[in-house]
């Protein structure tokens, strides 16, 4: 199934799951992204009336409980919903590392960029006076984003794609535009990288997504190489990171009673009536600026000034990436 497929019917799934009325198959075309088209143009109609049907079929081969019905005995035209009993999975008890597993994941969906176009399409449901369940699918859109080069870097890889972007790196003042072919994207001690074949260079070469600057983007066709078979991505960023040493100390305020992954991780804890001093050992200013930003207003950085820098520019990036998302809304 390709990714766009996909994604439509995911968020076929959520238009469904966040009314209790039935929707029509007008209603929905103007609500789920995949599905725009002129009614009025009967060639592009009924592709869209195929399209449907073949999604439709698609979810009830997976088990969603589509149903068929109207929302009252005077409409015509039958709509669709999804039966909630029949959907929702009873409590499934998760140990610790499972839990994280399951949390790691939905990460990971609302960075694919599905968020935001689900966001997109319950925002056209309540436009058209439909009541929306805000409940229904569990928070749809982050309040943090990070590494916003994730999406972009691993669209590429998966349609091998060469890409540009610029890179900044700790010695130096300005960022540097790099060119790579890259082979898949990988999480190593809490840190996003891409490994690829650096074209100016003609190596293998690593990089960490939160020193990409700016956009990525693809400047290659579609299936333009291909990576080197049995490659592991993994191995290659930990003999190029090395051993992670945190000889850095930094020092954040606290909301009293918040952040308690912080304060399991401080070495010095200093209570205060109004905040709580923390000292926090780090080896990298910008891998400690992505933690500390997803607490929001409950931490504020002290000192050393290079971590309240990166901070400072985690959080232009986050405002910008909003202000970028809100005008394509």
């Amino acid at each position: 199934m390709s990714r766009s497929r996909t994604e439509r019917l995911v968020n076929l799934v959520i238009c469904l799951l966040s009314t209790r009325r039935f929707l029509t198959a007008a209603q929905i075309a103007a609500t789920v992204p995949g599905y725009e088209h002129d009614p009025n143009d009967a060639r592009e109609h009924e592709a869209f009336q195929r399209k449907f049907e073949r999604d439709k079929a698609e979810l009830r081969e997976l088990g969603v409980p589509l149903e068929t019905g109207t929302a009252s005995a005077f409409d015509t035209e039958p709509g669709y919903r999804i039966a909630r009993r029949e959907y929702a999975l009873p409590d499934i008890p998760l140990k610790p590392d499972e839990a994280a597993a399951v949390g790691i994941a939905a990460r990971l969906w609302q960075h694919a960029g599905l968020a935001a176009a689900a966001s997109s399409g319950l925002a056209k449901l309540r436009a058209a006076g439909v009541d929306v369940d805000p409940q229904a699918t569990l928070g749809l859109e982050p309040m943090v984003t990070v590494d916003p080069a994730f999406a972009p870097l691993t669209a590429a890889a998966r349609d091998r794609r060469e890409v540009r972007f610029d890179y900044r790196v700790p010695d130096q003042d300005a960022p540097t535009r790099r060119r790579l072919q890259p082979w898949g994207v990988v999480c190593w001690r809490g840190r996003w990288y891409v490994v690829g074949h650096d074209l100016d260079r003609g190596a293998t070469r690593c990089f960490r997504l939160s020193r990409v600057v700016g956009q990525v983007r693809a400047t290659g066709d579609a299936g333009g190489y291909q990576p080197p078979a049995g490659v592991d991505l993994i191995s290659h960023v930990a003999r190029w990171s090395g051993p992670t040493e945190r000889a850095g100390r930094a020092t954040v305020l606290v909301t009293p009673g918040r952040a308690a992954g912080l304060r399991r991780w401080a070495v010095a804890v200093t209570a205060g009536p109004t905040a709580d001093r923390l000292v926090l050992p780090y080896a990298d200013a910008d891998s400690l600026a992505g933690h500390l930003v997803g607490y929001g207003p409950d931490v504020r950085v002290l000192d050393p000034p290079e971590v309240r820098e990166a901070v400072i520019q985690r959080l232009k990036e986050i405002a910008t990436r909003h202000d970028e998302m809100a005008v394509t809304r």
